[in-house]
């Protein structure tokens, strides 16, 4: 059985960072896609940063573009979203997915974690 779980989020002051992490058990790591995604209150999904755990290309959104950095411990099956430069608009759960199709920003994944509050205030 696949299972994300996701760990980090919490209450930051803007110009922060917060560092989240999603575990990943039940998969061959090295097969597949990671993303996270963020859901702010009233608003769509939104696909935050992706990365293929096989050659570690990283996907950005423009919105986090210099900000996150996405990065993967092959040997502790877990994904890292280091967020630095925090602003309240970066609020939202946060998740982290699975697939081994790459789906890069797209929430077409079929595993999904339970998600991980963030949030930033002014």
């Amino acid at each position: 059985e696949v299972q994300l779980v996701e760990f980090g989020g919490g209450l930051v002051q803007a110009g922060g960072s917060l560092r989240l992490s999603c575990a990943a058990s039940g998969v061959t790591f090295d097969d597949y896609f990671i993303g996270w995604f963020r859901q702010a209150p009233g608003k769509e999904r939104e696909g935050v940063s992706s990365i293929s755990i096989s050659d570690g290309i990283p996907y950005y959104a423009d919105s986090v573009k210099g900000r996150f950095t996405i990065s993967s411990d092959n040997a502790k099956n877990t994904v890292y979203l280091q967020m630095n430069s925090l602003k309240p608009e970066d609020t939202a759960v946060y998740y982290c997915a699975a697939d081994p199709i790459d789906y890069g920003l797209e929430p077409s994944y079929y595993y999904w974690g339970q998600g991980t509050q963030v949030t930033v205030s002014s």
